[in-house]
């Protein structure tokens, strides 16, 4: 058996690419710039209270002690360009991208889950870890030549595309292979129900939400342009982030006179924070904390890795307006411009509780482990802001955690019901 046929080489490769090496050296040199900055911002701190001058910004030192930091920061920096001048020669020479092997789902996890985390940070960088968006079907990237795409689809279901286009997004830190969990998939299950064609949407959930939304707008419109059967149904299915992602994308739509909202018949949404999650108020709340003293003010930087697709679910931001021009680690309040349901669009909503029955405080404090019931029916206290669905276009589902809702067959029957 030759080396490059070895088996345990082969799994490797499919964890772990020779292309990601670069990518990780430039997170891990990132990294080490800012443990030095938390380092020298509490050296400051502490030299501040001995009446010690501190240097061009308030966290730096000054003097000789600033010197030895910007000469370690300038060592790191050399290191830096060797190392990926070297991978960039290397590289070319080991590994052949057309040759890639198919990514195995515990390195599409993690990448999803490292774009979730600080994917902002990863295209600012133009890491090649930066997921970009793509829509997928069968677990391949869809073409974007008409004829390629007709026999795509038709190949990986054995009947051409259906006129009923089922879109699927899921949530922050996930990718489109998640909507499979305990050996169920929503999309699967309602193909074979409604003779529908179901497409995922892969996207970067560290982006802001308006971001990801106008650029599904745009590739949609797309999609619809090259769909191989005259599309006659469009339904949206997005799972927590996925939803905010829709709705943002339907806006945009409208706004720029696009042509697929005329063909958006459905729009569902399981366990959406349409205003926010308490995890990431929580996670602002700790920011604050730590900036409060001199000497944990430096330690706030861990706070603010957080990703704008993350902070943007403290209130459930959709649009430009949401965010732009504020800073996301500043203030605690609700700056959202409301945004109505669609008009013309059947809305539908899922919620989960992980309680047995309804009940104020199972309601604010419990919710499906990660979206209070509330935020996911759109309920709001202010008129303005509330969501409004049907009676029967609403479903609650108790004893039901948040990652539950893909499992759920009871869920499934649901959508189905409302689809039909």
């Amino acid at each position: 058996m030759t080396p490059s046929h070895h088996p345990k080489r082969t799994a490797l490769r499919r964890h772990l690419r020779l292309s990601d090496l670069r990518a990780a050296a430039q997170l891990a040199v990132q990294a080490t710039h800012g443990v030095i900055d938390i380092t020298e911002g509490v050296h400051q701190s502490v030299r501040s209270r001995l009446g010690l001058s501190s240097g061009a910004v308030p966290e730096q030192t000054g003097g000789l002690t600033g010197r030895v930091y910007r000469g370690v920061r300038g060592a790191t920096q050399l290191v830096s360009h060797a190392t990926d001048a070297l991978l960039g020669a290397l590289l070319p020479l080991l590994d052949d991208p057309a040759k890639h092997p198919e990514s195995s789902p515990a390195r599409e996890a993690v990448l999803a889950a490292l774009n979730g985390v600080m994917g902002d940070k990863l295209l600012a960088m133009g890491n090649a870890l930066a997921q970009p968006m793509e829509l997928r079907h069968a677990g391949q990237t869809l073409s974007t030549v008409p004829d390629t795409l007709a026999t795509q689809l038709r190949e990986a279901s054995g009947i051409p595309a259906s006129p009923h286009l089922l879109l699927l997004a899921h949530g922050l830190c996930m990718n489109d292979t998640q909507w499979r969990r305990a050996g169920h998939d929503h999309g699967a299950h309602l193909a074979r129900a409604l003779g529908c064609t179901p497409v995922h949407l892969r996207y970067n959930s560290g982006l802001h939400t308006s971001v990801n939304g106008r650029e599904l707008a745009l590739v949609l419109e797309q999609l619809v342009m090259i769909w191989p059967v005259p599309l006659q149904r469009i339904t949206l299915l997005g799972h927590s982030m996925g939803g905010l992602v829709f709705r943002s994308a339907v806006q945009v739509a409208h706004e720029l006179g696009l042509t697929w909202p005329g063909h958006l018949r459905e729009l569902v949404f399981l366990g959406t924070p349409h205003h926010g999650a308490p995890l990431e108020r929580a996670g602002h709340g700790v920011d604050l904390l730590l900036a409060a003293t001199p000497f944990t003010a430096p330690f706030a930087r861990l706070g603010k890795l957080r990703s704008a697709g993350i902070t943007d679910l403290r209130h459930g931001h959709l649009q430009d307006a949401d965010w732009q021009g504020r800073d996301a680690f500043a203030s605690p309040d609700d700056h959202r411009v409301p945004l109505p349901l669609p008009e013309g669009v059947a809305c539908y909503a899922v919620a989960g509780t992980l309680a047995g029955q309804r009940g104020l405080l199972a309601d604010r404090l419990m919710g499906d482990g990660l979206v209070p019931l509330n935020s996911a029916l759109g309920q709001h206290d202010q008129p303005a802001r509330r969501l409004v669905f049907a009676k029967d276009s609403q479903r609650i589902f108790y004893r039901t955690g948040h990652l539950d809702l893909l499992a759920s067959s009871d869920v499934a029957a649901q959508l189905e019901a409302w689809l039909r």
